[in-house]
């Protein structure tokens, strides 16, 4: 089929963070206008898209490496603060613009839009939503998400529950849209590979604990020697010095160095997907990877060992026939998955992941078509006058989205001295965070 000669759409993609330039950067590509994918988007499959990305500069900020293991190439990339984004949305045409921030980033960045198109008969539609699985803050998060044309909802189960908060405080829930994780795909699982893998995904925060996070280790590789005919991987997120969405302040390259593995285990970073090809068994606290792995019916467990706990995160899968404990586990445990709980969580194994993203797309069309409506939050000055402002200040704007004066806002690309510097401070916040705070910790706690 030749290339469309129609005007290509316009996306811009702003992100905090390595995991949600990957939530953001994909949703981009699966909710453009246009046929449906059945598979993950290539750069070959980008036909008709212009991406053009932003990264919101803080602690996050992904690196080079971070940002190519995603697999979505932007058409231009650049490191932006708050309102430096809103000037160049002022300034550049856009058909979409996808929020891939943290709640309170999400709501900053609405209240900053709708300042920045004030009077425009025309402007981008909206788009938000979470990176994964919605365990904690329900109420606090979608709040702040409320305003943007589209909030994607990644389940059927979450879709339900973000449509009763909204009603719940009178705020429309028309935007709920629902959808599925764009990042899952790849082959259906077919047997046992040579040699059988097991993979523990790991995720920077849960569990936070230094004890918690050699105990898992420690079962990891007792695993690893109960069973030498099998690999044992440890799926890392993020190589040392870098940051994902949230601060690992034990990192597990650094746990591992004071234990004594065997050969078959091994650490491995890279893109998940490529991970699960080989993968046999998926091992996990309550990372969204078992959402992946569940989605190409991959053995998967959701380990118990620590408890079922909300701040674990782990609560999320009761019903799902994955919990059990290592174990479990080392005695040669391999769960299956309830097919109806997994139906619920958008983990279209059923092949129906096609369609998944149809609604959104056709939503989209139609909001293009008519033009959508000003910005409206839920929040405003006037009902959460306690509340906004402070979220609004943190972005360096104002209770009515402007900037505020002084605010930083270059007019071009730092140069090599302030490159350097930022860099630096970047790597000395790293280091305050993985070596420096435990140790005051520990010394507070004698």
């Amino acid at each position: 089929m030749p290339p469309s000669t129609s005007k290509p759409t316009r996306i811009a993609v702003l992100a905090d963070s390595d995991t949600r330039w990957k939530w953001g950067a994909l949703t981009a590509a699966r909710i453009a206008p246009g046929p449906s994918m059945e598979t993950a988007p290539r750069e070959d499959a980008q036909v008709g898209l212009e991406l053009s990305g932003f990264l919101l500069r803080g602690r996050a900020t992904p690196t080079a490496r971070q940002l190519a293991e995603v697999g979505v190439r932007a058409d231009s990339l650049r490191e932006v603060t708050a309102v430096e984004f809103l000037r160049a949305m002022g300034e550049e045409e856009y058909d979409l613009v996808v929020l891939a921030l943290v709640g309170g980033g999400v709501q900053a960045m609405l209240h900053g839009l709708a300042h920045v198109w004030q009077g425009r008969e025309r402007r981008p539609v909206v788009v938000t939503g979470y990176v994964g699985v919605v365990y904690e803050k329900l109420a606090d998060g979608l709040l702040l998400r409320h305003g943007a044309d589209l909030v994607l909802a990644n389940s059927r189960q979450d879709a339900e529950r973000f449509r009763a908060v909204y009603e719940g405080v009178g705020a429309d829930a028309s935007s709920v849209t629902e959808v599925a994780l764009p990042f899952l795909g790849g082959s259906s699982y077919e047997g046992e590979h040579d040699p059988y893998t097991v993979v523990f995904a790991v995720q920077p925060s849960v569990p936070d604990s230094r004890k918690d996070r050699t105990y898992l280790l420690n079962r990891l590789i007792q695993h690893a020697r109960l069973h030498p005919g099998r690999e044992v991987l440890l799926k890392l997120r993020s190589k040392p010095g870098e940051h994902t969405t949230h601060i690992e302040e034990q990192p597990y390259q650094k746990l591992v160095q004071r234990l004594d593995p065997p050969a078959n285990f091994r650490l491995v970073y890279g893109n998940m997907g490529e991970v699960l090809d080989r993968t046999d068994l998926l091992v996990t606290i309550s990372s969204t990877a078992a959402l992946e792995s569940l989605h190409r019916r991959i053995p998967t467990v959701v380990l118990t060992d620590l408890g079922v706990r909300e701040v674990l995160g782990n609560h999320h899968f009761v019903g799902s026939g994955c919990l059990a404990s290592w174990d479990e586990l080392d005695a040669g445990h391999r769960p299956t998955a309830d097919e109806e709980w997994v139906s619920r969580q958008g983990v279209a194994a059923d092949g129906s992941y096609a369609t998944a993203f149809d609604a959104a797309r056709e939503r989209i069309a139609k909001l293009l078509d008519r033009g959508p409506s000003p910005l409206t939050p839920y929040y405003t000055p006037a009902t959460a006058p306690g509340y906004l402002p402070g979220i609004l200040a943190r972005h360096h704007l104002g209770p009515d989205g402007s900037p505020l004066p002084g605010a930083p806002a270059a007019d071009r690309e730092p140069g090599p001295v302030r490159q350097i510097v930022r860099r630096a401070a970047r790597g000395a916040y790293r280091h305050g965070v993985q070596r420096v705070a435990p140790v005051i910790r520990r010394m507070g706690e004698l």
